[in-house]
């Protein structure tokens, strides 16, 4: 394959770097109605973040959600993983919801060897089902309607028991909604139940474990694995307290813990003719299947269930089970072997343009956010293309709240980047700052606020450095969230009240769109491209190109600029 990229004669780059800035979290929200109290991002009176997207020339917003980053619709929100995706490749690929979508209604996923083998294995030797993923519709890792297909395909099998094992999602959906998935999914299992005894069958379908995704079984990146741990002895010895069902188990630990889903306490179901026992634990035999289709909060997990060498924390328990993930996790080192829907192949990204023709890079985040400037960045490959050419700085992230130190590393990354900045050694340089995302999760506006004024210091250094270097800064972001962080009506954009005179806060991503800012000495060679009609993050690969004086692939999206 031709990689090879041809230079724009009739410019030429500025010799100093080229540094990328994703603020990650960082939406563009005014509010429909007049005086919105919730957006962290215009209450930090960020003067640096605000002089870039208010006062450079070249100065635009973005669409960072819906179909301009492959998912569904524009109802769905966008996040890290595809918005690295899309900047990363330069072009937009169907994404894990809509592949799912489509292998769904397909019913190629039925079809296919990973489902079988599920299938089959629970069959052989009449053993359960198990089911372990986010419970909610929030379409970011996971959807519930993907869950109910794959149980109703193992009632249609005949399969006799199949166990849920749903972590709380609290953060792409409202914070306590817990109820609302549970009682659904109880409800479908409940049908099934019913069903089967019509037609003289047994189905014992229930719910097994579970537990706040933040506190059990989704970490990501390694950087905590007690989550991981903590998760899986639930789901494979039933390891936690009992309760009759996952309702009494919310509502309890709600009372106890005070705390919203995300970060509620594991629990387990006990076997309903048995209060001393775990109703579905995972054992030699059983099928499991991890029902997320996102990649990165699923990659740890997966390997716990499939690495005989694993080290990470001691196994009590290892079952001989078989596992498929709903995709596989990482494309490079194949994790799981098993999955049941091919993800996105994205090939041909920026970096590995680069790469090939000698541009040395540089990529830089904390643990949070470091996968998504280079797994995801690169296609979801964990490998460079050429390690004499790029180098990858992670900064561990703290294991605190976020809103406790909203901060995060920002000023550490800031502190590493500068000094790869003057070493001269690196063309392009990309970094993302994960505050306005993990703290805007945490649904603390104050918290928020901080966060933001912490990126916007960073950055204010940053673009000294450049300007002192005489090179390029561009500033995005992959998604909105701290910027809106009360929830609003929809229908009229007035924000809804909460307890004791308070706001209803809002803790996932947001539809709105993102900055995209070019400051430079040689950004006067250019102007806003206004011949996109609907620019977003895929066309951000394009201008990175022409800002480094070389011409797009023929299928790449467009340059966000063009020359003068």
């Amino acid at each position: 394959m031709d990689f090879t990229l041809k230079k724009i004669n009739s410019y030429t780059p500025s010799k100093g770097p080229l540094l990328l800035v994703i603020a990650d979290g960082v939406g563009l929200y005014r509010g429909e109605a007049d005086g919105y109290p919730g957006n962290a991002f215009e209450l930090a009176k960020p003067a640096n973040l605000l002089r870039l997207i208010e006062q450079e020339r070249l100065s635009t917003r973005i669409k960072a959600h819906g179909t301009a980053v492959g998912m569904p619709s524009d109802e769905d929100q966008g996040n890290s993983e595809v918005g690295h995706n899309a900047i990363g490749a330069g072009r937009v690929f169907a994404q894990g919801a809509r592949l799912v979508e489509q292998a769904l209604a397909t019913g190629r996923l039925f079809e296919d060897a990973g489902w079988q083998k599920i299938i089959d294995n629970a069959l052989s030797n009449k053993a359960p089902v198990h089911f372990i993923g986010l419970l909610s519709d929030g379409n970011v890792h996971s959807n519930i309607a993907h869950l109910c297909a794959l149980i109703g395909a193992c009632d249609k099998a005949g399969i006799e028991q199949v166990y849920v094992h749903c972590l709380l999602d609290g953060r792409d959906v409202p914070p306590l909604s817990a109820l609302r998935y549970v009682g659904e999914l109880e409800d479908f299992l409940w049908t099934l139940r019913v069903s089967a005894l019509k037609n003289n069958q047994q189905r014992r379908y229930y719910i097994a474990s579970g537990g706040g995704r933040m506190v059990t079984t989704m970490d990501r990146y390694e950087a905590d694995w007690s989550i991981v741990e903590r998760g899986y002895h639930a789901h494979v010895l039933g390891d936690g307290p009992l309760f009759a069902d996952a309702v009494s188990a919310i509502k309890a630990l709600r009372l106890e813990s005070r705390v919203d889903d995300q970060y509620l306490p594991h629990w387990v179901v006990h076997d309903p003719q048995d209060a001393k026992q775990p109703v579905g634990p995972i054992k030699d035999g059983h099928s499991v299947v991890f029902f997320n289709f996102r990649g990165d909060r699923a990659i740890e997990i997966s390997r716990a269930f499939t690495e005989p060498d694993f080290k990470a924390f001691k196994r009590r328990s290892f079952p001989k089970a078989v596992y498929a993930g709903m995709m596989e996790y990482d494309g490079d080192l194949h994790i799981p072997p098993l999955y049941l829907v091919e993800p996105p192949a994205i090939d041909r990204t920026v970096s590995e343009y680069l790469a090939r023709n000698g541009v040395s890079q540089y990529a830089i985040s904390e643990t949070q956010k470091f996968g998504h400037v280079t797994y995801f960045w690169n296609g979801n490959n964990s490998a460079k293309f050429d390690p004499a050419l790029e180098e990858w700085v992670e900064i561990p992230s703290d294991k605190i709240a976020f809103d406790r130190a909203p901060e995060m590393k920002a000023r550490e990354i800031a502190d590493t980047l500068e000094q790869a900045l003057r070493s001269g050694r690196y063309r392009f340089l990309r970094v993302n700052f994960a505050n306005g995302d993990m703290v805007g999760h945490t649904g603390s506006l104050p918290a928020a606020i901080r966060a933001v004024q912490a990126v916007d210091a960073a950055v204010g250094r940053l673009l000294s450095v450049i300007d002192e270097l005489g090179g390029t800064l561009v500033l995005t972001a992959d998604h909105g969230n701290c910027e809106q962080m009360i929830a609003v009506e929809k229908s009229t954009g007035k924000p809804v009240a909460g307890p004791g005179g308070t706001y209803k806060p809002l803790t996932s991503h947001t539809l709105n769109p993102v900055a995209f800012v070019v400051h430079g000495a040689h950004s006067t060679a250019f102007e806003l491209n206004r011949d996109i009609p609907e620019p977003g993050l895929g066309n951000i690969a394009a201008t990175l190109l022409l800002l480094l004086g070389y011409e797009k692939p023929g299928d790449y999206l467009d340059p966000l600029l063009k020359m003068k």
